[in-house]
């Protein structure tokens, strides 16, 4: 099998983080480039950081390029931009859709995106219109291969404490054989694990992942 190059936007976040070092370590992979915002440190070999300006059109576009497949696990809360809408569009909307357009552009055949369970851009919720219109751009982008992930609840551990999951996680983990299979809580490092096991497949055509297709996936 063809060794991929892979480009992986949101690796400081919890999914992004396990993206990160499940790639640099699986030989499926013959480069691993990460765009941050700030410098970081990255002492592994095999793995590319570029520190961008995600508002600067032609950095951005520019290093889009060269990429066989796109990893995006980028995202905000409302708590990191104060409750401000139009910034939050910004991280959750627009980095993700240039991301997709920019390396569709330059030849990109597949793209694995983080999304969430209940994404609907008709949704009355902001946050899950705002996944939904995500969603929905991409699958006009033309991509040889588009996987979504949708997870319910994610676990695991941040470097920023979100009072929010803590608590749900302490009431779901117990009682989420209660619950329908797609809004049982994940592990974020499995959500990470199926999403490269998935592209290393390279399934034609969109395909939408929950949490019973996200378990298959690691089995």
């Amino acid at each position: 099998m063809k060794q991929k190059k892979a480009i992986l936007i949101g690796s400081t976040g919890l999914i992004g983080g396990h993206l990160l070092d499940l790639l640099q370590k699986d030989t499926a992979f013959s480069e691993v480039k990460i765009l941050v915002r700030r410098p970081v440190k990255n002492n592994t070999s095999g793995v590319k950081a570029a520190v961008i300006d995600f508002n600067n059109t032609d950095q951005f576009r520019s290093e889009m390029k060269g990429a066989d497949v796109v990893f995006c696990a980028v995202g905000t809360t409302n708590n990191k931009v104060k409750g401000d809408k139009k910034q939050y569009r910004r991280v959750d909307y627009d980095i993700p859709v240039h991301a997709a357009k920019y390396s569709s552009e330059n030849g990109c055949p597949q793209f694995v995106l983080v999304s969430s369970l209940g994404a609907d851009s008709k949704s009355n919720n902001f946050y899950l219109q705002l996944k939904g219109e995500v969603e929905d751009t991409l699958n006009g982008l033309g991509f040889s291969s588009l996987l979504m992930f949708r997870p319910s609840l994610l676990l695991g551990k941040r470097e920023e404490f979100r009072m929010g999951e803590r608590i749900g996680a302490m009431i779901m983990k117990p009682l989420s054989f209660l619950f329908p299979d797609r809004m049982k809580p994940v592990k974020a490092e499995d959500v990470a694990r199926a999403m490269i096991k998935a592209s290393k497949s390279d399934p034609a055509g969109v395909h939408i992942y929950q949490y019973r297709e996200i378990m298959k996936w690691i089995k």
